[in-house]
């Protein structure tokens, strides 16, 4: 089995939507909730392709995408900011999300940022898991006011650089 790291302009508009409404999909309150972000990201990506190809990567194993992830780089050199990081529905729990994203934080480390931040939510414990095998130490929790009818916190997340 190949995995491989993609630039988003080698896929067709909608596969950011496609891939984030599939990740969620393990709860559909996110996706009522989301889904109109998510689109608006999938068409600001293929609006500026020079942007997503630089600042994000598409998963694939085998040819087929299996997942993301993106990050925000405008407070860089002080951090950088990871936003969507997803593995499909059937591809979860298998190791590509720490790949996909070991393989960001490579990146994003080539530019001599000083710590890398992400936030999750207290439910989605697999992530947790994931960032924390990954180098990511917990930051502090906060109520979370993002997903109605989603209880629980928002969980920050710190990358320090070494």
């Amino acid at each position: 089995m190949s995995v491989e790291f993609k630039k988003v302009s080698d896929f067709s508009r909608g596969i950011l939507f496609e891939l984030l409404t599939d990740a969620y999909s393990l709860d559909r309150r996110y996706e009522q909730r989301y889904s109109s972000d998510w689109q608006d990201f999938d068409n600001f990506f293929f609006d500026h392709l020079e942007i997503a190809d630089k600042y994000g990567l598409i998963t694939t194993l085998n040819d087929e995408a299996i997942g993301f992830v993106s990050w925000d780089p405008r407070n860089m050199p002080e951090y950088a900011e990871i936003g969507h990081n997803c593995i499909t529905s059937k591809h979860k729990g298998k190791g590509y999300g720490n790949m996909q994203l070991q393989e960001a934080v490579n990146r994003i480390l080539q530019h001599d940022v000083r710590k890398i931040i992400l936030f999750t939510n207290d439910d989605l414990i697999p992530a947790q898991r994931m960032y924390e095998r990954v180098g990511f130490v917990k930051d502090q929790k906060r109520e979370n006011h993002n997903v109605a009818n989603i209880a629980g916190e928002r969980i920050d997340y710190v990358y320090f650089v070494k």
